[in-house]
């Protein structure tokens, strides 16, 4: 029992730290007066201390968060094949759910929505995380080789091309003003029409999902969660990749420059995650005792994970863009301590309201809204079937 508890609050407080991180990625898309045609811009002119602070998350808690997807896939068909239930069944339902979600996230709120990508990859993986290790193996192996060829021709493409000319004010006007100045509905409206450019995205986020959905699969199959001596071995390996590879070499592609961008989000990333994941599992399996505040906080998020998600970007827009208080605009002279800050407020806002929701339900409110939906077919199918035989069952007991 102590086992499982310790890796049931290891998942909480993993979710947790991936969620703050997203938005440790994001909250220099909110913050930046061009939004998202902003941040691209800024790449290569951005000084040392916002090249080092966009380091240590970007990509990173991406990559965690959908390692955490493939266990949590892991964990649904687990539990499938302890009831007897056909697989992926349901589980194809509930991808449809999520791909709704992110659909709705996106046109409302966020242009860089990653639940779409995600309820894709979960159908693919869904008809193969039962499959023999080789198969899964070599499933990795060949789409992990495909997205590393294809960012390195593009990296090789970028770092070859001519440096573009600094003629782009006009669009970078009309940028300014959509974020800084112009309504929700305009908002809404850019995302309807530059859809294929905002999703164009997934190139990259359904391959990388399919390697580490799996992988996700697999490490918790080789015991990355216990706390034994098998689990404590594999861990020490995964930091030793993900710290002493991963983020060294991560860190010099986040300096080289732009043209390096998708090897600093897409490759390096993933190998840095799996260090995270290890040394956060290794942390939660050593604590004892009750827990303090930051992990209660960790755990609170971790279990309204997707409503702490929804959440932070629609505050973080809020606060930033010319609907809400328009500080993006107000406060883009203040360098990059100004993003830490509204980052750090963000956190603190949705972890109270997690931690306080929490002492009233058991799950988040959008979770309560899924796990309602999810069951709603469910049980208008099971509801004719009692009809049906509910006579049959009374002659029985008569």
């Amino acid at each position: 029992m102590t086992r499982t508890s310790q890796r049931i609050d290891a998942l909480d407080v993993l979710r947790g730290i991936a969620i703050m991180g997203t938005l440790g990625t994001n909250i220099w898309i909110f913050t930046s007066p061009a939004g998202p045609a902003g941040v691209m811009d800024a790449l290569g002119t951005t000084g040392a201390p916002e090249t080092f602070l966009r380091f240590l998350t970007n990509g990173k808690f991406l990559a965690l968060l959908t390692l955490l997807f493939g266990v949590g896939l892991e964990l649904q068909y687990r539990s499938a094949r302890r009831r007897g239930t056909p697989w992926p069944g349901w589980y194809l339902w509930r991808a449809a759910l999520l791909f709704a979600e992110g659909l709705i996230h996106y046109l409302l709120i966020f242009e860089f929505d990653v639940l779409m990508g995600y309820a894709v990859t979960s159908v693919i993986v869904a008809y193969l995380v039962g499959r023999s290790d080789r198969a899964v193996r070599w499933w990795i192996i060949g789409v992990g080789s495909v997205l590393t060829a294809v960012i390195g021709l593009l990296t090789a493409a970028l770092l070859a091309a001519p440096e573009p000319r600094a003629d782009g004010a006009a669009g970078a006007g009309g940028a300014d003003a959509l974020f800084a100045e112009g309504s929700y509905a305009d908002q809404v409206a850019a995302r309807i029409d530059s859809f294929a450019v905002y999703r164009l995205e997934a190139v990259f986020i359904v391959p990388m999902g399919i390697v580490l959905f799996l992988l996700g699969s697999r490490l918790m199959r080789a015991g990355v969660f216990e706390g034994s001596d098998r689990g404590a071995a594999l861990r020490r390996r995964l930091m030793l990749a993900g710290f002493g590879v991963g983020a060294p070499l991560n860190l010099l592609t986040s300096f080289a420059g732009e043209e390096w961008f998708l090897v600093d989000r897409y490759l390096l990333p993933p190998l840095v995650a799996l260090g995270l994941l290890a040394l956060v599992t290794t942390v939660a399996h050593r604590l004892s005792g009750a827990p303090g505040p930051m992990r209660r906080g960790l755990t609170a998020v971790g279990r309204t994970a997707l409503s702490c998600y929804v959440l932070q970007n629609l505050v973080a827009s809020a606060l930033c863009y010319g609907w809400g208080l328009g500080l993006a605009a107000h406060l883009a002279d203040q360098g990059p301590w100004w993003p830490v800050a509204a980052w750090a407020g963000v956190c603190a806002l949705f972890t109270v309201l997690a931690s306080l929701w929490l002492r009233r339900f058991d799950r988040g409110p959008l979770e309560l809204v899924w796990q309602w939906a999810y069951q709603a077919p469910q049980r208008s199918r099971r509801e004719p079937a009692r009809e049906e035989h509910g006579p049959e069952r009374e002659r029985a007991v008569r």
